[in-house]
């Protein structure tokens, strides 16, 4: 198999480790991780569920605040290195295209991603019920929200990081209104980011149990020369709750409706302290990753507990080596389902 390549800018300033002498694994955590935790801003009881993107000389991040009255509302945060951060401690306040006043009552779990010079963020909202959000910045000082894409119930909504044939595209995880078990990934195109249609099921539950209740999408697609390198957690119910784990997938460049490879075993499971004790026990959650093209490397960003931010590390080439070996599609995964 020729190399894997990561299309995109080289980022000589992610961070970075290299993995621990004798693990075997395609992922592998930082070593400092959590590198956010419990009350980090005066009105925060906790931030996890985070995303985080290259900006100017360092980064930026728009990170899930629960606070302390137990409204979850979205920060802005900036980092030197990507590891350091400095969230302000007032939520972000939204105005809608025409410059009237447009917050969410509550919103969380945010994805963020730039396209064509413009930074947007996906969150869940409520909408009389969960559904998402949707929200542009230019320079992380004002913030404009959009119409809501959808009606509810939907969650765990990612753009990718440009248009396909034109269009935006955007996975998101319909649902309904509790924490059941339904949950397969779903993908809408739009012209403007307005109206949605040409919807398809892009990936269902199942395979092995650590998705076998319900999957989403994790953090924007990376555009590789393999196709589109998706992280999403699984979900699993034991006697004990639900442990949310995570996995990857691959889809085809042109149409990522199509299912290339996806991961039988998770990638990466809660097992230390920090992702099995929290708020919300055994949770990994990925919401973002940053890449640098020229050496294959990402840094996976992952709530974990409910309670703090963590890091992950892989390198492109040795993952989707590891996904071609340990792959398993279920029925509709490779075909384009409408």
């Amino acid at each position: 198999m020729e190399q894997v390549k990561i299309i995109g800018s080289a980022l000589p300033n992610i961070p970075w480790q290299e993995r621990p002498e004798g693990c075997r694994n395609a992922v592998w955590r930082y070593r400092g991780n959590p590198i956010i935790g419990w009350e980090p801003t005066e009105k925060s009881a906790r931030i996890f569920n985070s995303a985080v993107i290259p900006y100017g000389d360092g980064f930026a991040g728009i990170f899930r605040s629960d606070h302390k009255d137990g409204i979850s509302n979205l920060h802005f945060g900036r980092s030197g290195d990507a590891i350091h951060w400095d969230i302000d401690d007032e939520e972000i306040h939204w105005k809608d295209p025409e410059g009237r006043p447009y917050d969410p009552s509550y919103a969380y779990d945010p994805r963020l991603i730039e396209i064509e010079g413009k930074y947007y963020i996906v969150w869940c909202t409520d909408f009389g019920g969960a559904a998402l959000g949707l929200g542009m910045t230019e320079d992380f000082k004002t913030f404009t929200r959009f119409e809501n894409p959808f009606i509810p119930f939907n969650r765990n909504g990612v753009l990718f990081p440009r248009k396909i044939h034109g269009r935006y595209i955007l996975l998101s995880r319909p649902s309904d209104g509790g924490h059941t078990a339904f949950g397969d990934i779903f993908l809408s195109e739009s012209p403007d980011l307005i109206y949605w249609g040409r919807h398809r099921r892009v990936m269902t539950k199942g395979g092995g149990s650590w998705q076998s209740l319900k999957i989403g999408a994790g953090p924007a697609p990376i555009e590789t020369t393999e196709g589109w390198l998706l992280f999403y957690h699984g979900v699993s119910g034991t006697c004990n709750g639900y442990v949310y784990s995570f996995g990857a997938a691959l889809l085809d460049i042109d149409n990522p409706s199509k299912v290339l490879y996806r991961t039988n075993e998770y990638l990466l499971t809660p097992q230390e302290d920090y992702e099995t004790r929290g708020f919300v026990p055994n949770v990994v959650f990925p919401c973002a990753t940053l890449q640098d093209a020229a050496t294959g490397r990402i840094a996976i960003y992952y709530g974990a507990a409910d309670t703090y931010v963590a890091v992950a590390f892989t390198r492109v080439d040795e993952l989707v080596r590891y996904m071609k070996g340990h792959s398993r599609l279920l029925p509709g995964d490779e075909t384009e389902y409408r």
